[in-house]
């Protein structure tokens, strides 16, 4: 087989354009230290380095998402503690006033006013915002829920934060289930989750819904026949075992101080008694409710800690996949060095003289 020249400097660039391609990977390895910078590096392992950093972000956004929650839901703790310790400090007046030998009318009248200060009190609770959120509102965070007395605007959503795939936790505690009693289930510790609406119909159907609910409720309540006079305001709630307007095992916290109030005003020794118990049912509402946000703090901070792992774990998996060996890619770059001067300096000698050496 004839070799022509032109086949040697073929060759020749070939080879030279090859190993300085070589190098140039290498380099950019060296300099990125990433072993695979493109999909064509390695088709294989990029598709499972994407894939990788694609669980990566999405813990990452799952983990902020926690993190809003958590606040929400510690600020909410605090403000049912708060709550519960004016409820304890009006349960201590009621004690005092209702067993007292030494209460009368006008020790009663100054403890009323004291009442009627934990009944603002409480009602400054129930409108609390976190930010421009008020956080016993439901999904109306932008409504007022409580005016002064005691009604309740908002609705009785949960705000579900998605803390994994097909996870979600509710962030807050509507204030119908708080101060209201609304909802809570029969054996008093558990309650039915309004469902997040995830389209615009879902969105229709619960306003819906809503405005039904709230309808009935008005008229359960315009139906109600109190048995006693003004100074048992306070009774209301105990006619039964059972609220007699939702006909749940919860309690109206407000109705209860303001029948206190009331029955402190107008020396109703029997109706301060009577107020004892409802004070007492006030007060496990509240530690029920801080129990259900207690319980979703601790499940959020067990999540957070799956999800840290899982991020570790992705990072770790991309860092196999893609990161570069360090010392095997210097020694590949001498290798190709000492290949690319070596081509360099036998080239010449391949080329044979040609007819402008002997015109010289």
């Amino acid at each position: 087989m004839r070799i022509a020249d032109k086949m040697q400097y073929g060759q020749i660039n070939q080879n030279i354009q090859k190993n300085r391609q070589e190098m140039a990977e290498l380099q950019n390895q060296a300099a990125t230290q990433k072993r695979v910078n493109k999909p064509s590096d390695d088709p294989s392992a990029a598709a499972r380095v994407l894939s990788a950093r694609t669980e990566e972000r999405g813990s990452r956004q799952f983990f902020r998402n926690m993190q809003y929650a958590k606040d929400f839901l510690e600020f909410t703790d605090n403000s049912l503690s708060e709550l519960n310790e004016i409820l304890i400090r009006a349960k201590e007046l009621a004690v005092g006033q209702a067993s007292d030998a030494g209460a009368n009318a006008m020790t009663r009248q100054v403890t009323a006013r004291e009442i009627e200060q934990i009944y603002d009190q409480s009602v400054q609770v129930g409108n609390r915002k976190l930010g421009d959120r008020y956080i016993f509102a439901g999904f109306s965070t932008t409504t007022q829920p409580f005016n002064q007395n005691g009604e309740y605007f908002g609705d009785d959503g949960d705000m579900k934060i998605h803390t994994q795939k097909d996870s979600f936790v509710a962030m807050n505690v509507p204030g119908s289930k708080v101060f209201n009693g609304q909802g809570l289930s029969g054996d008093g510790i558990t309650r039915a989750h309004t469902l997040t609406p995830k389209t615009v119909e879902d969105l229709d159907e619960y306003r819906q819904a809503l405005d039904e609910k709230q309808l009935l409720e008005g008229e359960l309540q315009e139906n109600q026949v109190q048995t006693r006079g003004p100074a048992s305001y306070g009774r209301v709630e105990r006619l039964g075992t059972n609220d007699p307007a939702t006909d749940s095992p919860g309690i109206n916290i407000f109705r209860v101080l303001k029948g206190l109030e009331v029955s402190l005003r107008t020396n109703d020794k029997a109706g301060i008694q009577d107020s004892l118990e409802a004070m007492d049912q006030s007060i496990s509402q509240v530690l029920l409710a801080r129990s259900e946000v207690g319980s979703r703090l601790m499940s959020l901070n067990n999540t957070g800690e799956s999800l840290q792992k899982s991020i570790v774990d992705d990072k770790a998996t991309a860092s196999q996949l893609e990161d570069a060996d360090i010392f095997q890619t210097v020694s590949d770059i001498n290798r190709t060095e000492t290949a690319l001067k070596a081509t360099l300096e036998t080239s010449p000698k391949m080329v044979q003289p040609t007819l402008l050496d002997f015109l010289r």
